[in-house]
């Protein structure tokens, strides 16, 4: 089976060696977003909660360019400088997702590229081989 690399303008642009995400079939490997605006490459804000927003809204950008949706995701995985901000982390990751939930790891960490609060990663699962 043969790689798909996913890229979108909608998400900021790989700052490394990376792709936005990678599809193998009908499951797609999205590499970790942080809270950059795509068109300006710069953080969405240094409040918490403004960039546990723009976190999900680039991670939905790149599952819509891999024909999928944030729903379709199965698991996630939430890196935070300051795990005190984790009750945001669910208020906002309610806000983007419905029951059934993904499969959710959060993790605690010293830091994050350009000094993000917070990074996300996960799988996707996409209904059919589009």
């Amino acid at each position: 089976m043969s790689k798909v690399i996913i890229s979108t303008e909608k998400a900021p642009a790989a700052i490394g060696t990376y792709s936005q995400a990678v599809k193998i079939g009908t499951t797609v490997y999205l590499s970790g977003q942080i809270p950059l605006v795509p068109e300006t490459m710069e953080f969405v804000s240094e409040e918490f909660r403004a960039q546990a927003v723009q976190v999900f809204k680039n991670l939905s950008a790149v599952c819509e360019a891999a024909g999928g949706e944030l729903q379709d995701m199965v698991k996630v995985q939430i890196y935070l400088t300051d795990l005190g901000n984790f009750p945001i982390v669910n208020e906002v990751m309610a806000e983007f997702f419905e029951t059934p939930y993904p499969a959710r790891a959060a993790i605690g960490v010293k830091a994050l590229p350009k000094g993000a609060q917070i990074e996300i990663d996960g799988v996707m699962e996409l209904p059919s081989t589009n």
